[in-house]
């Protein structure tokens, strides 16, 4: 039975649909981001209050104001308050090094500590996958330590997120695809961005990264592949793992070629997963689906041992009755493999997201006071607990 002329009149040609909304919303994107960020302006880290300076520092923050007073900090305001900014804390770890003898409060790597990588993934989307690997890059940025973050993830949230649109910013080769393809690789030297956050460089993604995933199979049907495909990552990170202390990198949203390679470059791995029946149900497969993966990988040679691998909770909403039931199901099951902290959902991180910050850039002001202070301690809870295990595989205290 043939379709009506009037219905065959309406039916659209789904290339040219799809490209037409894609060149429309991409433009409509640009003109906001425009409007949040104009071309003349650059996105910088807030300044800090003396208490969240203290903390990123280490130290309390009576003895943060004997180390201001004697010079080694910000000029006061008009006020007689003094506000940080994340090279003040910088130099006031290294005058406590200095003064101590020890390197304490400078957390770089040292001796025999090894890179630390850690690849934040999930198979499914609306996990806070990207949300957890920003701020927890950030959060190591501002406490001091060297830290590279890769956005392995085509769609780009997280480059989005620290101001690389990635329809105009990110060029041919300039995402890692540039560093682990397989014909005229570039050095990944020459891909690394520097940021506005002190410690922290980024390597940005965009579309290009999907050709990893199309020339992998032909690379290897070929024979053209000098080293395997998931040790790819792991032996460009070698070039310049002298630089960094901790490598944070946000996988893809489904296994495929890049999220493997990702998962054998790294020493550690992060689980987010948001408290839901749906969601919970989705992982499962996804730890299925993961763990037959993996088991030919490693008869291939890729390595599948980590130093710790957890589970995080995101999104979780405390006064939500079945959140909690699931969390404590999952709790039952994975033991001490969850973190004990979770990522509480607030409203001042979506809001924040809005004009692309994290809560480590947006003015605390803009939000209810309790509202913004709940959220941000919801952060520091998990990332200092994952900087803990970072610091127990060193052998720190």
């Amino acid at each position: 039975m043939q379709p009506s002329l009037a219905l065959q009149e309406d039916q659209e040609h789904l290339p040219t649909l799809l490209a037409t909304d894609a060149q429309e919303l991409s433009y409509q994107l640009q003109q906001h981001q425009a409007k949040i960020f104009p071309p003349q302006s650059q996105k910088t880290m807030r300044m800090f209050s003396p208490a969240e300076a203290a903390a990123f520092i280490g130290i309390g923050e009576g003895y943060l104001r004997q180390i201001a007073a004697e010079g080694h900090g910000p000029d006061p305001l008009s006020n007689g308050r003094r506000l940080y900014a994340a090279e003040d804390m910088d130099r006031i770890r290294k005058v406590l090094d200095e003064r101590n003898g020890t390197p304490k409060y400078v957390p770089w790597r040292r001796g025999s500590e090894k890179l630390q990588i850690i690849s934040v993934m999930n198979f499914k989307g609306g996990s806070g996958k990207t949300t957890t690997a920003a701020h927890l890059a950030q959060y190591l940025a501002l406490r001091g330590y060297r830290v590279l973050a890769i956005d392995l993830d085509p769609q780009a949230s997280l480059s989005a997120l620290f101001g690389h649109q990635p329809e105009i910013d990110v060029g041919e080769n300039e995402t890692l695809y540039g560093a682990i393809r397989y014909e005229d690789p570039r050095p990944i030297a020459d891909i690394v961005r520097s940021t506005y956050t002190p410690n922290m460089h980024l390597i940005p993604g965009n579309l290009e990264l999907m050709e990893f995933e199309h020339e992998t199979p032909r690379a290897m049907a070929a024979g053209r592949a000098e080293t395997m495909f998931f040790a790819r990552i792991g032996e460009v990170l070698t070039e310049i793992e002298s630089f960094y202390d901790v490598v944070v990198i946000d996988c893809p949203p489904q296994l495929g070629f890049l999220t493997m390679s990702a998962l054998c470059a790294a020493t550690s791995i992060l689980i987010t997963v948001h408290p839901q029946m749906l969601d919970v149900m989705s992982m499962s497969q996804f730890l299925t689906m993961t763990s037959e993966l993996m088991s030919v990988v490693e008869n291939a040679g890729g390595r599948t041992s980590y130093d710790w691998m957890r589970y995080l909770v995101t999104r979780f909403e405390p006064n939500d009755g079945p959140q909690s039931q699931m969390t404590g199901f999952m709790r039952a099951i994975f033991g001490n493999r969850m973190l004990q902290n979770a990522m509480v959902k607030s409203t001042a991180v979506a809001d924040a997201g809005v004009t692309k910050q994290t809560l480590y850039e947006v003015d605390r002001a803009q939000f209810t006071r309790g509202t913004y202070d709940r959220a941000l301690d919801s952060l520091n809870l998990v990332n200092s607990e994952i900087e803990t295990h970072i610091r127990l595989t060193w052998g720190r205290k």
